[in-house]
C-alpha cells in the first residue's frame, strides 16, 4: 500500500501532505522551495511509494484566471512525464490558507508558528488532501 501526495504549489514554497500508507491520517509533511520541488519529490518517491498525487487548484469564483494556474499546469505536466504511472487528480483550493490558519489558531499554536508562511503551506496542503478523500472514499 503506497501514500497519497497532495501538493499546494506556490510561486516561492509549496507545502507538502501525506497519508499514511493504510491511507487514514493526512498529515502535513514538508514546506519546501518551489525551485527545488521536483527534485524533492524524486527523492521522497525513492522513499517511500505514493499511489496518487493531489495538486491543488485555484479555481476562481469570479471567473477569470489565476495567475499560478499556468505554472501549476506546467508542473503537473512535467510530473506525469516523470512518473506516468502516478495518477495525478486537482483538488480546488480554495480556502485552504484560511482554513489552515483557524486550525492553528484553534489548535492553539503559538504566534511565532502561526507567523511561518511554511507552516501555513503544509497545512493548506493536508486541507486539499483532506478534502479530497472526503469526496474520494476508498
Amino acid at each position: 500500500m503506497g501514500r497519497i501526495l497532495a501538493i499546494d504549489y506556490g510561486g516561492v514554497r509549496t507545502g507538502l501532505a501525506v497519508t499514511d500508507p493504510c491511507k487514514i491520517i493526512v498529515s502535513p509533511l514538508e514546506t519546501v522551495a518551489t525551485s527545488t520541488l521536483t527534485p524533492y519529490i524524486k527523492n521522497y518517491l525513492e522513499k517511500q511509494k505514493v499511489d496518487r498525487i493531489i495538486v491543488g487548484y485555484p479555481e476562481n469564483p469570479e471567473g477569470g484566471t489565476n495567475p499560478i494556474v499556468e505554472k501549476i499546469l506546467l508542473f503537473v505536466d512535467n510530473l506525469k512525464k516523470l512518473y506516468p504511472n502516478i495518477p495525478i487528480d486537482f483538488y480546488n483550493e480554495e480556502f485552504t490558507s484560511k482554513k489552515a490558519m483557524s486550525a492553528m489558531l484553534a489548535g492553539g499554536f503559538k504566534r511565532k508558528y502561526r507567523q511561518t508562511k511554511g507552516n501555513t503551506d503544509k497545512m493548506a496542503a493536508a486541507f486539499i488532501l483532506q478534502g479530497w478523500m472526503d469526496e474520494n472514499p476508498f
